[in-house]
């Protein structure tokens, strides 16, 4: 994908970095499944592991990750310099270790293999065809041995199901607090989204080599999915 077809999203999540946080419970219903099991999936035989967060936003999901292994060493990249100041003022000096890479995730040039690589509600931003290029280099960037955990949206299998889970959405979220503004937001960077069927991105995760994929968690459209590198 090129600059010109992210800026968009950079721009959106500019946007909502300082409160991006504070509404991300209200936004996904599932919130402490939905991050708790993804985390639980990260694991590596290092104390120390070295771990990839893609999209990592403002560090949410690289927080709990840090919570299983306080000594990882960790490397956020985003397209959102915005988004990547509050993750650098989350964690603060106290974990030296973290770098912060402002930049396209699907082209950066990587200069090291991984333990472990994660991400959170963002792949679904790219079109069907990165999606499963983005696996196959997911894959090449793993040492043996590592896993990938993808915590992301998925689109319903069938038309009817994918309206079922958009109206459930809507409908909780509706019973939240959010502002007006805050909903009219949240349903304006819906039409960023490019959600592809669960079942046919973990065939993209078998393909790239994965060993063990599957759909750990999933709740209407929020899923969790894994897979290793033997």
């Amino acid at each position: 994908m090129n600059d010109s077809k992210r800026s968009p999203i950079q721009s959106k999540f500019d946007e909502v970095a300082a409160n991006y946080d504070g509404q991300r419970k209200k936004l996904i219903p599932c919130f402490d499944d939905f991050y708790q099991i993804a985390a639980s999936l990260i694991q590596a035989e290092d104390s120390a592991p070295h771990i990839l967060d893609l999209g990592a936003g403002t560090g949410l999901f690289s927080r709990f990750a840090l919570e299983r292994y306080p000594d990882a060493n960790l490397t956020l990249i985003d397209l959102s310099e915005a988004m990547l100041d509050v993750a650098k003022a989350r964690f603060g000096a106290d974990h030296p270790h973290i770098t912060y890479i402002a930049g396209d995730y699907f082209h950066y040039d990587y200069p090291v293999s991984y333990d472990c690589i994660i991400s959170s509600l963002s792949i679904h931003h790219l079109e069907d065809e990165e999606k499963e290029a983005l696996y196959r280099r997911v894959y090449q960037l793993l040492k043996p041995g590592g896993i990938f955990v993808n915590a992301d949206q998925v689109l319903g299998s069938t038309p009817y199901l994918d309206q079922l889970y958009r109206s459930d959405w809507q409908e909780k979220i509706e019973r939240t607090d959010l502002s007006r503004d805050a909903l009219t937001a949240a349903y304006e960077r819906t039409k960023l989204d490019k959600m592809a069927p669960l079942d046919q991105q973990l065939g993209w995760l078998r393909k790239a080599g994965f060993s063990d994929t599957d759909c750990v968690y999933k709740y209407y459209n929020f899923v969790v999915m894994y897979g290793r590198k033997l």
